[in-house]
């Protein structure tokens, strides 16, 4: 199915579990799969050499022990990385976060990267051109915000999906979807202008399944990078192997 120097690269997230196949640092082929049994059964006919896992669940060691390769990594913060974290509490630090970075330092090496992952929450990662990860900061992404006004009013409705976002909205939903949406936009345009005053040089790399919903509507030029932590991944991975 595949060529046995192949990297597999899996990312288990919150609501599906994503792969990639790579060829040295061309990403070949990915999927997106619901449960472990369907990774486990791809990864192990492809007969894969080096494969890492990144999991914000529980169930990386449960799924490293139905994998029949032999160079598996678990990837945490004792992983070795191809960038100096200066971030002061290394353990707490999502390892989302950190591949997301590792792609930025695959894509933009050199750099003043901010990488932007719009996911469950916003996150804002900020790598210098010296590969320096410096920190960055976290909000509430959009189905926190929609759950939160639910959960915390008596009557506004939960918002799970919708058609348009209005400046002005008309209704109480229209006007919901406005003010999470619009508010995203404003906060990433907001944060975005902070950090060019300081480096004015500074590369915008944008991933996270909401990506798309936003890369059109923010006044900042940016990059958006679905595949990023796949990247970043298979980055951390072949660093791995050279070291």
């Amino acid at each position: 199915m595949s060529n046995k120097s192949d990297n597999f690269v899996i990312d288990m997230g919150n609501s599906s579990i994503k792969v990639g196949q790579f060829q040295g640092s061309q990403l070949i082929k990915d999927w997106v799969f619901q449960s472990l049994q369907e990774v486990v059964s791809l990864v192990n006919q492809s007969a894969a050499k080096r494969i890492i896992i990144c999991s914000v669940a529980s169930e990386a060691q449960d799924l490293a022990s139905q994998l029949t390769a032999n160079g598996i990594i678990i990837l945490d913060a004792s992983t070795p990385i191809p960038f100096e974290n200066h971030y002061k509490t290394k353990n707490t630090l999502g390892v989302d976060r950190i591949a997301a970075l590792a792609g930025a330092e695959c894509i933009n090496s050199g750099k003043n990267n901010l990488v932007i992952d719009m996911g469950s929450c916003i996150t804002y990662d900020f790598l210098d051109k010296n590969h320096k990860y410096q920190g960055g900061s976290i909000s509430p992404g959009i189905d926190l915000r929609f759950k939160a006004m639910n959960d915390y009013t008596k009557r506004l409705p939960l918002i799970t999906k919708y058609n348009k976002v209005e400046l002005v909205g008309k209704t109480t939903k229209d006007a919901m979807v406005s003010g999470v949406i619009n508010g995203i936009s404003a906060e990433v345009d907001g944060i975005i202008s902070r950090y060019l005053v300081k480096w004015p040089d500074l590369e915008v790399i944008m991933c996270g399944r909401a990506a798309n919903s936003f890369e059109s509507n923010l006044k900042a030029t940016i990059f958006a990078s679905p595949k990023l932590v796949l990247i970043g991944l298979n980055r951390i991975l072949e660093y791995n192997e050279q070291s």
